[in-house]
Parts: structure tokens; sequence; C-alpha cells
């Protein structure tokens, strides 16, 4: 059996509050076990995505938030440089701080990999899932 190293993780208080619910509602026996899951999982997804080539189509899904200053106008811009590969935005307004932006793409692999680094590594933008498939 591998060693167990511990690290430590700093979060918002709302944010852990809904880890705390979610490992209850789910039957996790433990916060550090939902943590690796969805560290499991996030590594799983951005492998897949940073492995793919050739020409791929999908939706690029984000939840940010629009309070924090100049981030809309950087999530546009990215956006427009990259407009070879996007088809189409669709834009949600969640509450009061949060919108959620489903972008359709379709094009180069790496286009559209460099497209959602751009976006999923700003601060403000909460969170970025891609469903991409092969055409």
């Amino acid at each position: 059996m591998s060693k167990i190293v511990r690290v430590g993780v700093t979060f918002p208080p709302e944010l852990l509050r809904e880890l705390d619910e979610t490992v209850d509602e789910m039957g996790y026996e433990s916060r550090s076990k939902a943590i690796q899951d969805a560290v499991t999982s996030f590594i799983n997804e951005q492998r897949l995505l940073h492995r793919q080539t050739g020409k791929k189509a999908g939706v690029l899904v984000m939840v940010y938030d629009h309070t924090i200053k100049g981030l809309e106008d950087d999530l546009i811009e990215y956006q427009h440089h990259h407009l070879q590969v996007i088809n189409s935005v669709l834009h949600i307004h969640l509450s009061e701080k949060e919108c959620l932006e489903a972008v359709a793409v379709k094009g180069d692999a790496e286009d559209i990999r460099e497209l959602a680094q751009e976006m999923a590594t700003r601060k403000g933008v909460k969170q970025l899932r891609s469903t991409i498939i092969t055409l």
C-alpha cells in the first residue's frame, strides 16, 4: 500500500459548507475521500482534454462570478480570440453574482483546449466543465 500524504487546502466558508453537506448526502466516510474523488475526476477530465487531437466538437460549460472586475471583458476577449472554434454561446443569469455560459465549440482540439484553459484559470471562474466528442 502506498504512503498517505497530508496536504492543507483552504476553502471559502460557503464552499466548505457545501462540501460537508455533499459528503453527508452522499454517505462518504470522510471529507478526504470526497476530495480525493473530486481530484481524481479533475485529473481524468484534464488528461482527456489535453490528449485530444484532431477535429472535435463539444460544449464548455462555465460558472463565474460576474462581479469580479474585468472578468466578463476577459472572457469575451478569449472568445473573440477563438472565433474559429466557437459556434454559439448561451448566457444564463443564475443569481445576482453568478452566471453560467455554455460555449458550443467545433474545430481543432488544440484550439478548444487553449480556450478552455484560458477561461478556466481566470480568477472568478468557479468551474469549467468540458464535454468533447470526436467528429
